[in-house]
C-alpha cells in the first residue's frame, strides 16, 4: 500500500485536523447539504487519543452521520470524492464505510469495494463480507481475478489471505484453504508484480498451517513461466527458512550439502544500536558442483531469559567441485516495534540447504 507523500513522524497523523478539514471541504462541494460543522465536531473531538485505525474509523462514522441520503446515495457521493483524495491509505475510509454500513446490501457493496480499491485497497473491508458469506463472496472475488485493473486482481488475492496483517483473521480459511485455489490459480502467472507479490504472500500465509497443500500446488505449476517461478519461490520462503526438505527440493536445494563451514561473528560484544559482521567460509567436500541456499539464524534473548530463533535469508550460490567461498554480511542490532532486544549471549547459526552447519555468537550489552 503506497502513499503519495512521505509518511509523517506518526502514521496516525495521516488523519489530522487538516485532513479532516480537507475531507469536509470535498464533501461540501459534492453535497451542499453535508453537515460540515457536525462532521468536524465528531472527528476532531478526542482526536489526540485515537490511534491511526480509530481515526480512519471515526472518519467513516462521521460521513455516515453527516453525508445526506440513504446508504446508496452516500456511496455515490463518496465515489465522486475518491479520485480527489491524494492519499491511498486515507482512501481506505471509503471501503471502511461500506464495511460498516453496507453489509445488508451485499451485491451493491461488493461492487462498491471493487470501485474503491482502485484508490485505497479494500483488503480489510471485504473480510467482513467473507465472514458473513464466505463462498458467495469468494465467488465474486473469483470473477475479479480476470479484471483488467491490476488493483482489482490484487484485491481478489489480498482480500482473502487467511492471515492478512492488520486484517481480521479468516479462521474458516485458516482451517481449510481449499476454496482459495479458485482465486490463486488464475493469478499464478499474473503480469503485474503488484499482484504476484500478493499471491506469494497469500501462499506463504497458507504454508504456516498447511505446508503440504502449498507444496503440492507449487509442484503442479509450470515454473518455466518466469512469473509463476517468481511467485513459487517467494511463496515458499518461510518453508525454505524452516528447512523443509520438500520446499528445498522443489528449487534444487534438496541434497544435503557436502561441505565444511566456519562462521564468525565480530565483535564479540556489541551495544544496542551497534553493528555485527558475520563472516562465513565454506569448502566443498564433493567432486561435483553444488547449489547452496545459505541462511543464518539468530537466537534472540527474551525478557524471561529464554531465546527465540529468527531465520534470515543470506544468499543462493553455486559451489564448484572442490571449491571454496567466503561471504560477509553486516547487521545492525536495534529495536523494532515487533522486536525488543534484551542483554545476554545471542547464539548465531549458519544454515545451508536447511541444515545447521556452524555456529558462533555475540553478547548484547544494554
Amino acid at each position: 500500500m503506497s502513499t503519495d507523500s512521505p509518511p509523517p513522524t506518526q502514521l496516525k497523523e495521516w488523519f489530522n485536523a487538516q485532513r479532516y478539514q480537507s475531507l469536509a471541504c470535498q464533501l461540501q462541494s459534492l453535497a451542499p447539504d453535508f453537515n460540515t460543522k457536525r462532521f468536524l465536531e465528531m472527528t476532531l473531538s478526542g482526536l489526540e487519543q485515537r490511534s491511526l485505525m480509530q481515526r480512519l474509523s471515526q472518519a467513516a462514522i462521521g460521513m455516515q452521520a453527516c453525508v445526506p441520503g440513504n446508504f446508496r446515495r452516500q456511496v455515490s457521493i463518496l465515489k465522486a470524492m475518491a479520485p480527489q483524495v491524494d492519499h491511498e491509505f486515507v482512501c481506505i475510509v471509503f471501503s471502511d464505510f461500506v464495511a460498516k454500513y453496507g453489509r445488508a446490501d451485499r451485491t451493491f457493496s461488493l461492487d462498491a469495494l471493487k470501485y474503491f480499491t482502485r484508490f485505497g485497497s479494500s483488503e480489510f473491508a471485504i473480510r467482513f463480507f467473507l465472514v458473513d458469506d464466505l463462498h458467495g463472496t469468494l465467488h465474486v472475488m473469483e470473477q475479479w481475478t480476470s479484471d483488467t485493473d491490476e488493483k482489482v486482481r490484487r484485491l481478489a488475492s489480498e482480500g482473502c489471505r487467511p492471515r492478512l496483517p492488520w486484517g481480521q483473521r479468516l479462521q474458516a480459511l485458516v482451517r481449510d484453504p481449499t476454496p482459495l485455489a479458485a482465486i490463486l490459480e488464475p493469478l499464478k502467472a499474473d503480469p503485474a508484480l503488484f499482484v504476484r507479490k500478493s499471491v506469494a504472500n497469500h501462499l506463504n500465509d497458507i504454508a504456516k498451517d498447511h505446508p503440504d497443500w502449498v507444496i503440492e500446488r507449487l509442484q503442479s505449476w509450470d515454473r518455466s513461466v518466469s512469473e509463476t517461478a517468481w511467485i513459487a519461490k517467494h511463496a515458499a520462503r518461510t518453508l525454505i527458512k524452516q528447512g523443509s526438505s520438500k520446499a528445498l527440493a522443489l528449487f534444487g536445494f534438496g541434497n544435503k550439502a557436502k561441505i565444511e563451514a566456519a562462521l564468525t561473528v565480530t565483535p564479540g560484544k556489541v551495544a544496542l544500536g551497534g553493528q555485527i559482521t558475520l563472516a562465513v567460509e565454506i569448502s566443498s567436500l564433493a567432486k561435483y558442483a553444488q547449489s547452496l541456499i545459505i541462511d543464518y539464524v539468530i537466537h534472540y534473548v527474551k525478557a524471561h531469559g529464554g531465546t527465540s530463533a529468527k531465520v534470515f535469508k543470506w544468499s543462493e550460490v553455486p559451489l564448484p567441485a572442490g571449491g571454496r567461498l567466503r561471504l560477509e554480511k553486516r547487521q545492525t542490532i536495534r529495536d523494532f516495534t515487533t522486536r525488543k532486544h534484551f542483554p545476554g549471549w545471542h547464539r548465531v547459526e549458519l544454515q545451508v540447504n536447511g541444515c545447521r552447519v556452524a555456529e558462533s555468537g555475540f553478547v548484547l550489552q544494554i
